[in-house]
């Protein structure tokens, strides 16, 4: 499905491109964060998992080659999904990673009444916490692909835009 800005009001696009541009924010700063700090490792994060694949994540906390690998892909996606998602470069890809991601760190550690963690919370959370709240964001965007309307996107995918298909069409 294409979207084009006539189908949508200049506040409803220009908001859309915000959330877009901001959570990109968000996951490149938290991977530049981590690639930063020489201290930094998920290890932590993944022992106290206590929900599905809790095995999983604790395996890979306590295999020091396998979490290194972890620990660079998680930082260096971060770092890709925030750009893709800032420049709308790629942007499905960049979304539909940062879905998975988010949706990783929700089964590793979920806000469920009995389940304590060592790592500090911002709040008191019941089922719904940040985690959760930027995952659905994230849906949203993948709903609605302003990366073609603003973005690299638009520049990458533009032979397959209406416009340049009807134009063609008329010189064929």
């Amino acid at each position: 499905m294409r979207v084009s800005v006539q189908q949508y009001s200049s506040f409803q696009v220009t908001a859309l491109v915000a959330l877009r541009v901001l959570i990109g924010w968000h996951f490149f700063y938290e991977g530049i964060a981590k690639l930063t700090n020489p201290y930094w490792t998920s290890a932590g994060y993944l022992a106290e998992s206590q929900w599905w694949f809790s095995g999983l994540f604790y395996s890979l906390a306590t295999n020091s080659s396998v979490l290194g690998v972890v620990d660079f892909l998680n930082s260096w996606g971060l770092v890709l999904i925030g750009l893709g998602l800032m420049l709308g470069c790629l942007t499905r890809a960049a979304t539909i990673g940062g879905v998975v991601l988010l949706a990783l760190y929700y089964i590793a550690a979920p806000p469920f009444a009995g389940y304590t963690y060592a790592m500090p919370a911002e709040g008191s959370y019941l089922v719904v916490n940040k985690v959760l709240i930027e995952l659905s964001a994230m849906v949203v965007l993948l709903a609605f692909p302003t990366g073609t309307l603003f973005g690299l996107d638009r520049l990458i995918f533009w032979k397959r835009t209406p416009e340049h298909q009807a134009l063609k069409q008329a010189h064929a």
